[in-house]
Parts: C-alpha cells; sequence; structure tokens
C-alpha cells in the first residue's frame, strides 16, 4: 500500500487571451504547488475501483468518470497490462471547482503511485502522455513542480528559483465553475501578453512584489458571477501583514501571501474567527524547490 499527498495547484498569476479558433483560450500562469491537498492511498486488488471520503467527498460522489479513474486506465493501456487491478481511496480535503486543480492533482497522484506500485517501466514520455489525457493541467499535476504554464497550460517551463511563498488559502464555499468563468471572460477579453520576464530579485519579498504588477484576467469575471469571491478577497486583503491577494484559477479559492509563517498562521485564525464556514488553510507555496 503506498500514499501521498496531491498538492493543490496555485495560479500566482494567470493571463488569458481570448478564445482562437479550435475554442480554447491561450494562456500565460506561473503555477506554484502548496504542501496541503488531498490524500491519494492506493494498493493492489481484484479489480480497479475507486472510494471517496474526506470532508469534500461527498460533492463527488460515485462518477465512473473520475479523473483517477480515467488517468489509471490510460496508465494500463499505455504500459500493456489492461486495467490496473487496484484498490484507490481519495481523502478529498480540497474544495469542489475551487481553482486549485484538485482533480488534476489527484489523478496526477494517482499515477505516480501505480507506476511505483505496479513497477511499471513507463519513460517520462508515455507518462505525461498518461497525464494529458485527462486534459491540459494534468502534466503539470503530475509532477507538482513550480513551472510557467503557456498555450493551453501544457506547454511547461520549470521555475525552480521560486522561493517558498508563505500563504493563506480561503475559500468562501461557492463553487466557480471554469467553463461559465471562461464565457462570462469572453464578453470582454483582453489580448494575450508574452510571458513576463523573471524576476531579477528572488528573494520572498522580491518575488511578491514582482508578483504584484501581474494579474488573474479570470478574478473580475469571476467575481460578477459567483457570491462570495468578493467578499473573500476583501477579507484577505485586509489582514495584518498581507503583501498580496488574488484569486487562484478560475476561482472561488483567494490567496494571500505573507512574510513568514508565524503571520501567515495569525492570519488563518483571523480568518477562521470571522467566518466559520469558509474553508481556511495556511500553507507554503513552492516548499518542492527549496
Amino acid at each position: 500500500m503506498l500514499q501521498a499527498l496531491a498538492p493543490a495547484k496555485v495560479n500566482l498569476c494567470l493571463h488569458v487571451g481570448p478564445v482562437d479558433p479550435s475554442g480554447y483560450h491561450p494562456l500565460v500562469s506561473l503555477v506554484a504547488f502548496a504542501d496541503v491537498g488531498d490524500w491519494l492511498t492506493i494498493e493492489r486488488a481484484d479489480r480497479l475501483s475507486l472510494t471517496v471520503a474526506g470532508p469534500f467527498g461527498g460533492a463527488l460522489g460515485d462518477d465512473p468518470d473520475n479523473l483517477v479513474l480515467r488517468a489509471l486506465r490510460r496508465l494500463g493501456e499505455v504500459a500493456g497490462i489492461g486495467e490496473p487491478r487496484l484498490r484507490v481511496t481519495l481523502d478529498k480535503r480540497l474544495p469542489i471547482a475551487a481553482g486549485l486543480g484538485g482533480g488534476s492533482s489527484d489523478a496526477g497522484a494517482a499515477i505516480g503511485l501505480a507506476v511505483q506500485l505496479l513497477s511499471l517501466d513507463l519513460d517520462a514520455a508515455a507518462l505525461d502522455e498518461v497525464a494529458s489525457s485527462i486534459g491540459a493541467d494534468g502534466p503539470m499535476c503530475l509532477h507538482s513542480r513550480s513551472a510557467w504554464a503557456e498555450g493551453r497550460g501544457d506547454v511547461l517551463t520549470p521555475a525552480p528559483w521560486l522561493p517558498p511563498l508563505h500563504a493563506v488559502l480561503v475559500n468562501p464555499g461557492a463553487p466557480s465553475p471554469t467553463g461559465a468563468v471562461y464565457r462570462a471572460y469572453d464578453a470582454a477579453p483582453v489580448p494575450l501578453d508574452v510571458r513576463p520576464i523573471d524576476p531579477q530579485d528572488r528573494s520572498a519579498a522580491g518575488v511578491t512584489d514582482w508578483l504584484s504588477g501581474l494579474r488573474n484576467d479570470l478574478q473580475t469575471p469571476a467575481v460578477r458571477m459567483t457570491s462570495g469571491i468578493g467578499a473573500a478577497l476583501d477579507a484577505v486583503h485586509a489582514l495584518p501583514g498581507v503583501r498580496l491577494t488574488r484569486m487562484s484559477g478560475s476561482g472561488a479559492t483567494v490567496f494571500g501571501l505573507f512574510d513568514d509563517a508565524e503571520t501567515a498562521s495569525a492570519a488563518a485564525a483571523m480568518v477562521s474567527a470571522d467566518h466559520g464556514d469558509w474553508w481556511v488553510q495556511p500553507t507554503i507555496l513552492g516548499a518542492e524547490e527549496a
């Protein structure tokens, strides 16, 4: 039996262009992974199965097309072993439709665990192909490393220079469906910027200041559509010591960046005290590069 964290994916910035002729939005995003997320447990069994538990497990139900199952079936095809006989347990600790890449991260963790448990001999290109089968976020979530994502999100440039960033993640409990947010963005799209030049000052403070000059192009349409995102942004922006406040992905999760773990933990406690029904987590982003 093996277990792994499927870390939350946070878009530190997200620049989006108008929809292209194939129906996709080109984007430029700097992605970092948190030290909080869902947990996957995997073991050998007589058939492939998935059990979902945890505080947000009920929202997923028993979907036979869950991204974890889809990824493992594709893994079996690529490895030539048929449907892998595995029992998977997903402890769902991240909110659903939260802009944290939860489903893709779950699938990425499942791929890595299955390869290890079954001793599959597959190279990096084959594993990336498997991960791509669940969407553009698949490869980045398979590797769970800080990176620039471009194109449809599938063109990755590692960003090992990103320092660990102390943060608080806040979700007001309102799902923010990605498709609907993009359709709202299409009402007033903006030209896609070229990828920003990496910062010269790569200290946590220097990177935070540099990030302040970037943006999330989906934030404004998401705030208009989803009740609670604006309130979460305001609550985080008002916290003592916060250096930057922004929405992640298509929402509804908001993050704040702080100078140190103590300030971030105190800020998270303040939000939890004022909004007991919100999901609030202090975390470190990009710690995998430390």
